[in-house]
């Protein structure tokens, strides 16, 4: 716990204020991409399927979709206005892990293929802000300076 105590530490002191429009940006990825589940699951069941990610049946596909939606909606709100930023940011590193990992490269790993590009981008900034934090611009902060 004591590393992971320094890590937090670290990226509170070492943060630009620019990172919390990536930060915003990143957020609303993510919860849009959370609506597009919603607005589209079955392409995303179908996609599960035709690819056999897992060995989902229909019902299980669909349940994994409605959760990872749920998730990337939360998620993205979370992290949009810099609250719990961190904890919101690791729930979302399994599911782009799998995006990358089994939906993705499962389509081929082709220079073309801007789905797995834009996923393994969302993840490293992921990892990004896991390390740093939410920054001056977030509820977080606003929430530290109220207590003191």
């Amino acid at each position: 716990m004591n590393v992971i105590h320094k890590i937090e530490q670290w990226g509170d002191v070492h943060r630009a204020k620019w990172l919390d429009i990536v930060r915003i940006a990143l957020g609303l990825l993510i919860f849009f991409k959370g609506i597009a589940l919603i607005s589209n699951t079955a392409a995303s069941q179908d996609l599960l399927l035709e690819h056999n990610v897992f060995g989902f049946s229909g019902m299980m596909a669909s349940l994994a979709i409605h959760i990872v939606a749920f998730v990337h909606l939360v998620g993205g709100i979370l992290i949009t206005i810099g609250l719990v930023t961190r904890f919101a940011v690791v729930i979302q590193i399994p599911i782009l892990l799998c995006a990358i990992f089994f939906v993705n490269i499962s389509k081929g790993f082709s220079m073309l293929n801007s789905e797995l590009w834009l996923s393994v981008l969302v993840l490293l900034l992921l990892i990004l802000f896991w390390v740093v934090g939410s920054g001056p611009f977030s509820a977080d902060q606003s929430m530290k300076r109220k207590t003191r």
